[in-house]
């Protein structure tokens, strides 16, 4: 069986070395949930946030293949997500025995993807010329911080959603997440917030919306983000969906550093 593991601490090894800022969110308990194959000494885990699985541990197929009734009600496909947006998961096997585990268990269900490793170098960011990208906001466009109500306008629009969705109600938001919009005549145009928050830092989603992208809005959002994060005295982590991504967060200081295989399968599936 799968057990939803309280004691997260007791998962630890298993998920040791692994840079992944959702992982230790699950971890600190911030956000998320880590399963087992055995309460008292596991080897198997996994961790499940967001669109996110992580597989950490010995392979074990019934973290894949599993039913239900099987999992003791706490599986990835139970998991408690706020703003089911997707309909999809991306699965982040540890090693090349998960990952032919996720191939032999779901076939082609399992659509194998490629995402881009971000290297997580706390001093590395020039805040001046930083500040020097967000001074380059075009005259009618304006940058807020989300507070409360912006909270809420992104949570409303389907394309804004990642931004605030796996936070409960905006107090959480506010404790572990930050986040800034870009309006343009009161409306939403461009916005970089936490995906997902942990203690310490954040990890980074920005998006424009589709009428204003090419503009530059989301490189002047990301700075400001990172900026505010730095002043908090947080860590912006970015991982990387694809190269136009990874060309985003070099121009904002970053640099590449791996490529990783990652499994996309609907809900439903596993």
């Amino acid at each position: 069986m799968i057990w939803e593991l309280k004691e997260t601490k007791k998962a630890a090894m298993l998920f040791d070395g692994w840079q992944e800022t959702m992982i230790w969110s699950c971890l600190q308990g911030v956000m998320g949930k880590i399963y087992v194959n055995s309460l008292g000494n596991p080897v198997s885990a996994m961790a499940v946030l967001g669109d996110f699985v992580f597989l950490a541990g010995e392979p074990e197929r019934e973290f894949i293949d599993h039913k239900k009734s099987e999992t003791n009600g706490c599986g990835p496909d139970t998991a408690q997500r706020p703003g089911e947006r997707g309909g999809f998961r991306i699965i982040v096997p540890r090693d090349e025995g998960w990952a032919k585990l996720i191939e032999e268990c779901l076939g082609d269900r399992a659509k194998k993807t490629v995402r881009y490793a971000i290297k997580k170098e706390p001093d590395v960011f020039d805040r001046e010329r930083l500040q020097r990208i967000v001074d380059r906001l075009p005259g009618g466009y304006e940058l807020n911080m989300i507070d409360e109500e912006l909270f809420k306008r992104c949570s409303e629009e389907e394309w804004s959603s990642s931004w605030v969705e796996q936070y409960k109600e905006y107090d959480t938001y506010r404790r572990y997440g930050l986040g800034v919009v870009m309006l343009k005549d009161g409306e939403a145009v461009s916005g970089a917030s936490s995906y997902t928050g942990y203690i310490g830092g954040i990890e980074v989603q920005i998006d424009t919306r589709e009428d204003y992208r090419r503009r530059g809005l989301a490189l002047i959002c990301g700075a400001k983000l990172i900026l505010e994060c730095l002043r908090r005295g947080w860590y912006p982590s970015w991982d990387a969906q694809n190269r136009w991504s990874v060309g985003l967060a070099e121009k904002l200081g970053y640099h590449f550093d791996h490529e990783y295989a990652a499994y996309v399968v609907a809900d439903s599936t596993i």
